[in-house]
């Protein structure tokens, strides 16, 4: 599978920002008064060295508005890094623990792809401007990621999704780690090969055998579902890259700590780069189980996309790391 010549910045497989859906009821107030007590957080690490790495696309299959270049050396310490994605079993914990709601729960809706709704008729708001894929769902949440009438019973060891950028944070909070940074996310994703394509080389995602959790057929509408799955794969499928990183790319978006500019990279400094100041959209990384090489070649350790922080959707979830 070769990738295409991309989807340019509004990529199908990174889902609407919330303000793209109208809601009549509002949303309730969002408060972390109840992150208190003891952290347990238990994921497996992975120890990332310190070093210096090449950043930014060297495949050539970059999308020009998402600003994966100029390539640029960055030097960073040593941390650790979740050897996977936050599960759902982990997020039951934190919200057990605290008694968070997420914003999908306070919203009372989030975006689900439309062969994903498991929903009442009456709960689907319709679908989202220039994605007409993307529905806005009443009901979905972490706990109901189709909707009301879906669960994550048998998905424990799957992704969380549904959780925004501000979430996100809350679990770190309560954790007591972090975001990675955009420029951790992709170091640890490169696996230590430098100017790689995917955290496994330069080969293609299906070459012999699917390396990750992608879409197969005709996008939107069928997936052949030929590495196995339709939407979210267990974290630990497929293989870990060279550092014991699982499923950076494929499977789940995962917000990093940065706010996105796509001139950032003409002037970020080359110690431990921290983001822009400020902006309005979050970086996600990875691409999803909705990326596929006709329209959207963001699986890849250099692309990047972006979203509110208030935004929440079926393919996007996180990992922490502490310094």
């Amino acid at each position: 599978m070769s990738t295409g010549a991309g989807c340019g910045e509004a990529c199908g497989c990174g889902a609407p920002g919330r303000a793209q859906f109208v809601e009549a009821g509002g949303r309730a107030a969002i408060t972390l008064d109840a992150l208190t007590g003891p952290s347990r957080h238990v994921a497996e690490q992975a120890l990332i060295p310190g070093g210096e790495f090449v950043m930014g696309d060297s495949s050539g299959d970059r999308n020009p508005a998402d600003g994966e270049v100029p390539q640029h050396r960055v030097r960073l310490g040593a941390f650790s890094i979740d050897a996977t994605s936050v599960t759902n079993t982990a997020f039951e914990l934190f919200a057990r623990a605290t008694g968070y709601r997420t914003e999908a729960e306070t919203f009372g809706y989030s975006a689900v792809f439309h062969h994903a709704v498991s929903a009442p008729a009456e709960d689907v708001m319709g679908p989202a401007s220039g994605t007409p894929w993307w529905f806005g769902v009443r009901g979905a949440d972490w706990r109901h990621p189709g909707g009301r009438d879906s669960s994550i019973e048998g998905l424990e060891d799957h992704p969380v999704v549904h959780v925004s950028w501000n979430d996100a944070v809350a679990y770190c909070e309560w954790a007591g780690r972090r975001l990675p940074t955009e420029a951790e996310w992709e170091y640890a994703s490169r696996g230590g090969i430098d100017q790689a394509k995917y955290p496994w080389g330069d080969s293609e995602v299906d070459d012999g055998v699917w390396r990750a959790n992608i879409w197969q057929g005709e996008f939107p509408r069928v997936n052949t579902r030929e590495d196995g799955y339709l939407t979210t794969a267990p974290v630990r499928a497929f293989q870990p890259n060279g550092y014991g990183v699982w499923q950076t790319v494929g499977n789940v978006w995962e917000w990093c700590q940065d706010w996105f500019d796509a001139a950032y990279y003409r002037h970020s400094p080359a110690e431990s780069p921290p983001g822009p100041e400020s902006g309005s959209a979050r970086v996600l990384r990875g691409g999803s189980y909705l990326c596929h090489s006709s329209y959207c070649n963001r699986y890849r350790n250099a692309a990047r996309s972006r979203n509110t922080p208030d935004s929440s959707m079926g393919n996007a979830g996180f990992r922490t790391v502490a310094a």
